[in-house]
């Protein structure tokens, strides 16, 4: 990625001095059809004017361009020689005036890699599919630009495209014309947008099967307020396109957001672009967003992926306020809108949807991925120091997102629901279509809250890390509470030998709700159920706080810290409340208590603080018991990892077979056609290695063996089909015929994926030569074989592949695109191996390259620090075993 950084001084420099106006636009995409013309990219014509002002004429500044050609480029009327001004990534812009124009003619070139303008052939039909990604900085592939967020301007599109094609973009077409070429081929104009940045314009085109809806809402003047709404997807998904679903989340979002904000929606329509081979979940472009196709359903799927759709439409359609009408100044305040995002989805989803349980899933999922990038040696404040763009793409992670939606609905508690959400309705007012600080939002909160925000800010943003709070209860002797008290200490990190870890030890105040549970029959209650009788709020402040409340308090079963889930930090329990969850976790009525009891659990695990051994046996006991799907499915994908990662090697087959005869038994046992019995036929896949367990999978496909009520569709075809190909147990043969059943864009994915999983030598060098030694494959197809090649039950196989990681990845860093390489660093690091020479190699590299680029230091660092703690929970679950 050479050339392609931008730090933070270049940018603020550059907005001291520029201002700009306004963007033309012009992209010719009649290149994308056809055969390959030369060895070269696959390119396109883009054409930009960029009016723009300087703030000191005679300067000096620049224009963001990736690309492999520029043919012209004319500054004021004077033509420059591209070859002098254009490096590959800059065009050098000398002798500004105060009001300039510039204009660029490129051949920009289509990406593989999701990043830029991607072209995907679909292999079902032939046909091509076309859309952008940029954020945080790569609309400079498709455009010249100043690519930054703080240079906003409008933006006027047109794109010439094959006849027919569905072409979208920010704004409303305004008009279609032939191109005037007599090739069959249109150029679409749209209106131009109001001002926003470059990383949220977006250009959508192909042969799309698209649906429409408009939304209407009355103004309190009686007005009403009218948004046309679009959904698409490829053609060859329309027949499992359920649009319906879609345009019901949408419409119950607008209501929401403008009940709340009181600020109407600001970008005219409202399209969404289910798009292949994407990156990331969706991306928030006004008017356009952009979503992976994954998100509509192939097969049958459970609940908790429904409402894990909507909380995208949600967290998207949030972002539309918090991010594009109002947009951080650089990528330090990214929180001031993926937080944000990520806390209004959920919100949202509660309060407006009909999944109205989406809290439990915020405590159970969204939380645990907050917890564990919280005690990374690379943990970072919410507001986070952003150095360049490569930190920028590293910081879209469990802090920016989770940690930070979790600190702002404590915030809610704190400040009140209606003073937050009316200084959110002055934030808006106050900085519509501008860039602002985290100080520009605290302002507005003290004003409506009354509290003092900056110190509140200084506790939950502006440090790192996360608390453990542990009660502790004295007793009398007719057994009643005499003391109960909550301690606080910071949860530890370890880094590598030569990193200093972020300051550590910050206790923060929490506002948090204890429960005492105890085994009652109460009316309502099934008989033996553990149910709260009694629950005090308190103020945790320091390292000990009691809570008086409780005193005298009956002995309960069960101390649960942190009820109801109102603050962040992780819990732990005492002795006694531990042997209770042992014996009872499946007893405990209420929902988010079992769910934030879960969370603790694999978070005593995660830590070496409970053996791996405990933890399945818990699973084994309960998971069968747990009525909310999703919580369901997140215990069984932390019951994989502490399988395969966490448990002693040499207990680990006998902890498999028990897990596995578990979860076939759970199979059987679920309600026929249900969510929970779709989970556990998923859940028994992944864990089979028995001969009975693969006969039963090989008889669930063809049709020998049946369990009733369970629909073996396509996509669950798949999942039987890969663990019989990880084991050896299903040959390139047999993938082919499957292949044959669903030749598809989405079969030829998981094709790859099963052949690459396959236990034999050759086919791991051939996946290793195809990601690490070629850059053919797309990025769906390299992030197929990346999951085809790392399988836990192939250690030996894999371990010639451990030194030669570290041997590859500094080339890795310099050759491919970011996205790219962050796939590969992350993907192939050799955590598989899960042994002490591995820790070792990593510990040797960090060591001996002190100066490669700290984005790829910061990638193999968490996952060295990952291993680190694999080990240690592997000590422990060893200790328990012998």
């Amino acid at each position: 990625m050479p050339g392609e950084n931008l730090t933070r001084d270049e940018a603020r420099e550059r907005a001291r001095l520029l201002s700009v106006d306004a963007y033309e636009v012009a992209l010719d995409l009649r290149s994308a059809v056809g055969a390959d013309t030369g060895p070269g990219p696959r390119t396109f014509r883009s054409t930009t004017t960029v009016r723009f002002r300087c703030a000191e004429p005679g300067a000096a500044s620049f224009a963001d361009l990736v690309a492999p050609e520029v043919v012209a480029v004319r500054l004021n009327g004077r033509e420059l020689d591209p070859a002098a001004v254009f490096d590959g990534t800059r065009i050098a812009l000398e002798g500004l005036a105060g009001e300039n124009e510039l204009v660029v003619d490129a051949r920009c070139a289509y990406s593989r890699t999701g990043e830029g303008l991607h072209r995907f052939v679909d292999p079902e039909d032939g046909e091509v599919y076309l859309y952008t990604q940029y954020e945080p900085a790569d609309a400079r592939r498709v455009f010249a630009n100043f690519e930054q967020p703080d240079l906003k301007a409008p933006f006027t599109f047109s794109v010439t495209a094959p006849e027919g094609w569905t072409v979208l973009s920010n704004g409303t077409a305004e008009g279609v014309e032939p191109s005037g070429d007599g090739d069959g081929a249109a150029t679409t104009r749209f209106t131009p947008t109001l001002p926003i940045s470059t990383y949220i314009t977006a250009v959508v085109a192909g042969p799309y099967h698209y649906e429409s809806d408009r939304y209407r809402r009355t103004r309190p003047d009686g007005s009403v307020l009218e948004i046309p709404l679009g959904a698409l997807c490829r053609k060859g998904l329309a027949k499992h396109f359920d649009a319906d679903d879609v345009f019901t989340v949408t419409k119950q979002g607008l209501d929401f957001f403008h009940d709340h904000f009181d600020y109407p929606y600001p970008f005219g329509k409202y399209d969404q672009a289910f798009v292949p081979e994407y990156n990331i979940g969706a991306m928030e472009n006004p008017g356009c967003v952009t979503f992976r196709e994954e998100l509509i359903f192939r097969g049958k799927v459970t609940q908790a992926s429904y409402e894990h759709r909507a909380t995208i439409i949600l967290h998207e359609m949030a972002h539309m306020w918090f991010g594009d009408l109002v947009t951080m100044e650089w990528w330090d305040d990214l929180w001031l809108k993926e937080s944000f995002a990520d806390f209004m989805g959920s919100f949202a989803l509660v309060g407006a949807t009909r999944f109205t349980d989406g809290w439990i899933t915020f405590a159970n999922r969204r939380k645990s991925w907050a917890y564990r990038a919280d005690q990374l040696p690379s943990t970072h404040p919410i507001t986070a120091d952003i150095r360049d763009l490569e930190d920028a793409k590293l910081n879209f992670d469990g802090i920016t997102y989770a940690k930070g939606a979790s600190v702002l609905k404590q915030l809610v508690a704190y400040a009140g629901q209606d003073a937050f959400l009316e200084g959110s309705r002055r934030y808006f007012k106050r900085h519509a279509y501008g860039n602002t600080r985290l100080t520009d939002l605290l302002s507005v909160l003290t004003e409506t809250s009354g509290r003092d925000m900056v110190a509140w800010s200084r506790a939950w943003l502006e440090t790192a890390g996360v608390n453990v709070l542990t009660p502790q209860a004295v007793y009398d002797a007719e057994g009643h509470i005499t003391e109960l008290a909550v301690l606080q200490e910071a949860a530890s990190t370890r880094a590598a030998p030569d990193d200093a870890a972020p300051p550590r030890g910050t206790l923060r105040p929490h506002r948090v709700a204890v429960g005492l549970y105890r085994k009652d029959a109460a009316a309502g209650e099934r008989a033996g159920a553990l149910v709260r009788y009694a629950r005090a709020e308190v103020d945790v402040d320091g390292p000990r706080t009691v809570v008086t409340e409780l005193t005298g308090a009956e002995r309960p079963d069960l101390i649960l810290v942190n009820d109801e889930d109102l603050t962040y930090c992780k819990i732990r329990f005492d002795e006694g409340s531990l042997d209770t969850l042992r014996e009872h976790l499946g007893e405990l009525s209420d929902p988010l208590a079992r769910a934030l009891c879960w969370s603790a659990l694999w978070n005593l695990t995660r830590d070496g603080l409970m053996p791996a051994r405990d933890y399945l046996a818990l699973v084994a006991r309960f998971a069968g018991a747990e009525s909310d799907i999703g919580v369901l499915q997140t215990v069984q994908a932390w019951a994989l990892s502490a399988l395969h990662h966490y448990s002693a090697p040499e207990r680990r087959a006998e902890a498999g077979s028990r897990i596995a005869e578990g979860a076939l038994r759970e199979l059987r046992l679920a309600e026929p056609g249900s969510g929970h019995q779709l989970a556990w036929a998923r859940f028994f896949a992944q864990v089979a290695t028995g001969d009975a367990e693969l006969r039963m999978l090989r008889g669930l496909l063809d049709g020998s063996a049946r369990i009733d009520g369970l629909d073996v569709d396509q996509e669950l075809r798949w999942t039987f089909l890969a663990a019989l190909a990880a084991l050896g147990e299903a040959d390139e043969k047999a993938i082919a015929a499957e292949l044959s059943r669903d030749d598809t864009a989405s079969g030829k994915r998981h094709q790859v994926r099963l052949l690459t999983a396959r236990p034999s030598a050759s086919v791991k060098a051939e996946a290793w030569a195809a990601v690490v030694d070629s850059d053919r494959l797309s990025n769906a197809l390299v992030e197929a074989t990346i999951a085809g090649f790392d399988q836990a039950n192939q250690r030996e196989l894999l371990a010639p592949y451990a030194p030669r990681y570290f041997e590859v990845i500094e080339r890795i860093w310099q050759e491919r695109s970011i996205e790219i390489a962050m796939a590969i660093v992350r993907g192939l690091f050799p955590s598989t191996q899960g042994d002490a020479t591995t820790l070792a190699a990593a510990d040797a590299w960090l060591t001996g390259h002190p100066e490669a680029p700290p984005a790829l230091r910061r990638l193999v660092l968490e996952a060295r620090d990952d291993l680190a703690r694999t080990l240690r929970g592997q000590e422990c679950d060893a200790r328990a075993a012998g």
